[in-house]
């Protein structure tokens, strides 16, 4: 199963919304998590991740991973070549390694990396930003190319950040 997580924020709540499916074609979700919770920091570029691993570790306490499930965030999981990982990297490393996590961002980040990797999707010429770890990023960015939907960002993902943005 992939699980695919966003978090957007209202004021001092936070609505963590997590959408699973089947397979990276999959058009539509087998099943959707949602909780809202208190913001527990402030934001900080890049540290993003203090302000979301909280709550994305919160709603992964109602699913049950199994081996060889995926978990997509929106956002980095590495963010430099220098060794500095961003949400997805550290949820990884909270989760002791055992899942791959991978990282699709909408907006760059602006220093060099070479695990990142552009993603086209459709006629858009603004990419997806791919990053990855426990997985072949190379590999990852065919299936994330291949996500269903014509547009930039694929139908789930999609589906994924309009149900966080409502209330």
């Amino acid at each position: 199963m992939i699980y695919a997580f966003d978090t957007y924020y209202f004021g001092d709540k936070a609505k963590t919304v997590c959408i699973a499916f089947e397979s990276w074609d999959s058009e539509i979700e087998n099943k959707i998590f949602t909780e809202t919770t208190a913001v527990t920091a402030d934001y900080e570029s890049g540290a993003f991740y203090k302000r979301e691993l909280p709550c994305v570790l919160s709603l992964l306490k109602k699913i049950t991973l199994k081996e060889g499930d995926l978990i997509i965030v929106d956002g980095y999981v590495t963010l430099d070549n220098e060794g500095k990982t961003g949400l997805g990297g550290h949820l990884f490393q909270t989760l002791r390694g055992k899942f791959p996590v991978i990282g699709i961002a909408k907006n760059g980040f602006n220093s060099p990396d070479d695990q990142r990797r552009s993603v086209y999707r459709g006629d858009s010429k603004t990419p997806l930003f791919l990053t990855a770890i426990g997985a072949d990023v190379d590999e990852i960015k065919c299936k994330v190319e291949e996500m269903h939907g014509n547009f930039r960002i694929p139908t789930l993902l999609k589906k994924l950040d309009q149900l966080t943005r409502t209330e």
